[in-house]
């Protein structure tokens, strides 16, 4: 499956999850995570689901699912264990125009959820096209190793950093300069305190300093 490769700013959008179970109830999380308004319709649900429900973080409809429940959404995810019925919400999907997310039959549907590692606005996702999901998963471990949740930290400065510079109007030539050899070398300098406030101030360098936007004119 040649997927493509996209991120979705899903704030306030509607997703339908149609099933309770352990993987509908790791759809809803993902989603939540993302700032989706998460609807989930299944008679029987996990504690997990349950307890997302006592706190106020989703709708859910305690009944089968019934053609035309998921109007409206953005996405739609068919993670029942019930083959049918997930082909009956795929058909649905089709018809209505809503991307849909067949977790036991990809082929079936638009997308694929695939595995993530998230570190605060850092997202890092993969994808073996569903051809193997245990390697995808394998691969997902090796990243979490690699990239702790201090690069959630590393990120936010980093864009502090970047927002600086176009506030004060800086030169592209400059910033670029800036960033080049801002993230050379071994990036875990950059989660100590002391540093991050070297780099600020070179951020706003004396006009003769090292790191000075290039002049555009010649000297008279």
């Amino acid at each position: 499956m040649n997927l493509f490769p996209l991120n979705l700013d899903i704030r306030g959008r509607k997703a339908v999850v149609v099933g309770g179970g352990a993987v509908a109830e790791r759809k809803c999380r993902s989603l939540l995570e993302a700032g989706a308004s998460v609807t989930v319709i299944a008679p029987v649900v996990t504690p997990g689901v349950e307890e997302l429900l006592r706190q106020g973080r989703i709708f859910l409809l305690r009944r089968q699912y019934r053609t035309g429940d998921p109007t409206g959404a953005l996405l739609l995810f068919a993670a029942t264990n019930d083959r049918s019925v997930n082909r009956t919400v795929a058909g649905d999907a089709k018809r209505l125009g809503i991307l849909v997310c067949v977790t036991d039959a990809p082929e079936e549907g638009d997308f694929a959820s695939p595995a993530v590692v998230r570190r605060g606005e850092l997202l890092l996702t993969i994808s073996t096209g569903n051809r193997s999901p245990s390697l995808a998963r394998r691969i997902r471990q090796e990243l979490e190793g690699r990239y702790g949740p201090e690069y959630g930290s590393l990120v936010e400065f980093v864009g502090a950093l970047r927002e600086k510079l176009l506030t004060e109007g800086r030169d592209s030539a400059y910033t670029t300069q800036l960033f080049n050899e801002l993230l050379q070398g071994d990036l875990s300098r950059l989660l100590n305190p002391v540093e991050r406030e070297r780099l600020f101030s070179i951020a706003n360098p004396d006009p003769q300093g090292p790191l000075s936007p290039p002049d555009t004119e010649e000297s008279p």
